[in-house]
């Protein structure tokens, strides 16, 4: 994905924090090296940690990202709705929806 795709405010934050967002990239990257767990899966799993954290940026973001690393959008649903009796129906539902921003 392209800088100029990514939200405004992840936009502004490397503008005004460029070390500090780069840093936090190189974590991300290194994290994902230490282990057998392929990129699909490990998104799917962000993405579950994301709708617990009812956290709608981090949803779309690795809601897009398991997309692109070959999740289909029925993959990308289940990985949500297998959450509802963790974290409840209405934030399954409210992540669903979110999931469809990305979707549509």
């Amino acid at each position: 994905m392209s800088q100029h795709n990514l939200p405004k405010h992840y936009q502004k934050l490397i503008q005004d924090y460029p070390d500090y967002m780069q840093a936090v990239k190189q974590l991300g990257e290194l994290a994902n090296k230490q282990g057998p767990i392929q990129a699909k899966t490990a998104h799917l799993i962000q993405l579950a940690a994301a709708v617990a954290q009812a956290s709608e940026g981090a949803v779309h973001s690795h809601a897009r990202r398991a997309l692109e690393a070959g999740a289909s959008p029925e993959e990308v649903r289940h990985a949500v709705i297998l959450l509802t009796s963790t974290v409840g129906f209405p934030q399954v539902s409210a992540a669903l929806s979110w999931v469809e921003d990305v979707l549509s």
